[in-house]
């Protein structure tokens, strides 16, 4: 069973909290300079480098073998592991000025990366109970988003005194020194039930399935082509793109715990109505919008939106038996990135066609998902169980 609150979780959370800064420093550092590092110093052009971006995913696409793992380590100590591999990932990157280089290096920093967000999500769920989870999910959201902007000020202020190298070792070496330091706590206590070790398929998990592989779809239209959109069409610069990058992380600093909240007192069914009724008009405005301010504030919504999805989570920790916790997250995030070799290339053949194609698409999965997520029930339990 999971721990619903108390001292006894202090520990956990404080870990979680460790792993969230890592991750998010390092993802967000390589994510920073990757595209100019490609450019300027690599001389990648766009095939290359879009080459790159679908490897980066397909460690996500494997996650699934996560669980296979914890045969070997303990859960908390490979999530550790997983942050020290994400720092090397990154401090690679700088010592590899070569396309094969930048392909092994973001490889070894996407293998960590997923891990470790594998994990962290697990570990969430099963030490949080029902009342908690969404907040923690929510403040480490936060926390994230703090990170990030904390990340982007130090790049900017920096990127005239150091090299590439020694910025990609900076940010990889806080990751790095994180995950060692984690490497000496416990934060675990006794009676958690203990996890399978083996992959784990249920009928009964369809909804949550089908909820995460459309959740997948949305995502790579928001990272793939919302940002390419403002750029084409409304011709957005670097320094409007960076903006509205810092807003995003700037309203979600505020946001991440308040949904979190939110989640954990109107339930999974009204929080992921609001995020799919929204996204529809989002997409469709994307469309038909002609005004680039518009286009703007949608992204910032959508953004905004993209975080109600810990919804997700939380409903599975409602229905599932609390030993398939955490080779059930290793196998979510393994369908929630199937979108992800799809989509881009979906997305980039009706953008050919015409880019209204790919957001009016968008909207229409999105109808889908709120289809789906009324199947959850008023509580987050089966619409069957919770509603007969």
């Amino acid at each position: 069973m999971s721990v619903e609150k108390g001292a006894a979780n202090r520990p956990m959370y404080l870990y979680l909290l460790l792993l969230t800064v890592a991750g998010a420093v390092g993802l967000q550092g390589w994510r920073t300079l990757i595209n100019n590092f490609a450019v300027d110093t690599v001389g990648l052009n766009g095939f290359q480098f879009g080459l790159v971006q679908s490897i980066r995913e397909i460690p996500g696409f494997l996650s699934l073998l996560v669980i296979y793992l914890l045969i070997l380590f303990r859960e908390h100590k490979l999530a550790a592991y997983a942050a020290v591999v994400l720092g090397i990932g990154v401090v690679s990157t700088g010592y590899m000025p070569s396309f094969s280089g930048i392909i092994v290096a973001t490889t070894i920093m996407s293998i960590g990366f997923h891990v470790a967000e594998t994990l962290n999500q697990s570990l969430t769920l099963q030490y949080f109970g029902p009342a908690k989870a969404a907040v923690v999910f929510g403040r480490l959201r936060g926390v994230a988003s703090v990170c990030n902007l904390v990340v982007g000020a130090v790049i900017f202020v920096l990127a005239d005194m150091l090299d590439f190298t020694w910025l990609f070792m900076a940010i990889g070496c806080v990751a790095i020194a994180i995950g060692l330091y984690c490497l000496r706590l416990n934060p675990t206590i006794e009676g958690l039930t203990p996890q399978r070790k083996t992959m784990v398929f249920r009928k009964r998990y369809w909804l949550f399935y089908a909820l995460t592989l459309f959740a997948g779809a949305r995502r790579q239209i928001f990272t793939a082509f919302a940002v390419f959109l403002l750029v084409q069409k409304f011709h957005y610069s670097v320094q409007w793109v960076t903006a509205l990058f810092f807003i995003n992380n700037a309203v979600l600093m505020w946001a991440g715990p308040a949904i979190g909240r939110w989640v954990s007192r109107f339930g999974e069914r009204r929080m992921l109505t609001i995020e799919y009724s929204g996204l529809v008009v989002i997409f469709l405005v994307y469309a038909f919008t002609d005004s680039a301010i518009l286009a703007g504030a949608m992204y910032v919504a959508d953004h905004l939106l993209f975080n109600f999805s810990m919804a997700i989570r939380t409903y599975f920790q409602k229905i599932a038996d609390p030993a398939d916790i955490a080779p059930s997250m290793a196998v979510g995030f393994t369908i929630n990135h199937i979108a992800a070799v799809l989509i881009p290339v979906l997305g980039g053949i009706l953008w050919l066609t015409h880019y209204r194609w790919v957001f009016i698409g968008a909207a229409c999965l999105s109808v889908v998902s709120l289809c789906l997520a009324q199947l959850t029930g008023a509580d987050g339990k089966p619409f069957s169980e919770s509603e007969t």
